[in-house]
């Protein structure tokens, strides 16, 4: 099952369980102090999506952003107890249905260049280091 909600649906323990998910993946496991919380999860544009595990916790989510006409997908994670189970390939499967017929952009973490691409993602721009972990961005271009 994966649940899509905005910022203004969300419970406050659907909410809890998003950030404590994106919290220990990307502060905690990747050893990466940065501030999580930066505004976008709020925007009206933002849709929230997961899956949940049958405690209702959140095994694996995304967010997908509005920019403009175009979209963004961002804070791909998975626990890591639920790994291997091909559930960030299906939220971001399902953020590209979202997202159908506009630009989607991603700022993926370098070594998962292969697995976005993929999905149609394609090099967009340099190299960057993103809180002391190698980046890149990667585009999908809307169909003409």
């Amino acid at each position: 099952m994966i649940v899509e909600k905005r910022f203004a649906e969300l419970t406050p323990g659907e909410l809890y369980g998003l950030l404590k998910l994106r919290v220990d993946v990307f502060v905690v496991e990747q050893s990466c102090p940065y501030p999580e919380l930066d505004g976008r999860d709020t925007e009206p544009g933002t849709l929230h999506v997961w899956v949940p595990g049958e405690d209702g916790e959140v095994l694996s989510c995304i967010r997908v952003l509005a920019n403009g006409e175009d979209r963004a997908i961002g804070r791909v994670a998975t626990a890591a107890s639920a790994r291997g189970r091909r559930l960030s390939a299906q939220l971001v499967a399902r953020g590209l249905e979202l997202s159908a017929g506009r630009t989607v952009d991603i700022g993926a973490q370098a070594y998962l260049e292969a697995w976005y691409a993929r999905f149609g993602f394609a090099r967009s721009g340099p190299d960057y280091v993103e809180d002391g972990i190698p980046h890149l961005p990667m585009r999908m271009v809307a169909p003409a």
